[in-house]
């Protein structure tokens, strides 16, 4: 079970993220304009327990880090921050804080974004506030036209 969580999260993301089918009625501007696109050339999935998950004041801290983080990322593509949705099934695995799932064009810019100032600062600003953090990175298993 532990091998596969990654494999099956990751699907997970991926199917959140997928583009809209267009939409069969006319919908409202703003509606039609909402789509989204996962690029799939390097994915970065992160889990964060939070010291005081229950503390507002923690969670608003490092809800404005990873935005300010996300809005200032050169290398971050496209993004997904998540909570655990409340599990109704063993294999899943709902004892996390937030899950964030940032995608690069390519294993030189996750290197990258390693060590640029945006992502440092996060580090910085939200570390003090997290007593565990995962993180699973993955590429593609076929190769991309």
């Amino acid at each position: 079970m532990n091998k596969l969580f990654p494999l099956i999260l990751l699907a997970l993301c991926v199917s959140c993220v997928q583009p809209r089918p267009e939409p069969k009625e006319e919908a409202a501007p703003e509606a039609q304009a909402v789509k989204l696109e996962f690029d799939p050339h390097f994915s970065h999935t992160v889990f964060i327990w939070l010291k005081n998950p229950d503390s507002a004041e923690d969670r608003q801290a490092f809800e404005t880090a990873l935005e300010t983080f996300l809005e200032n990322s050169e290398y971050a593509q496209t993004n997904f921050v998540g909570i655990p949705p409340k599990a109704t099934r063993e294999v899943v695995d709902d004892s996390y804080t937030y899950q964030l799932t940032v995608t690069f064009a390519s294993t030189e810019d996750q290197q990258a974004y390693q060590d640029e100032p945006a992502h440092l600062l996060f580090i910085e600003q939200a570390s003090p506030l997290w007593n565990k953090v995962v993180v699973y990175d993955a590429l593609p298993y076929k190769e991309l036209d």
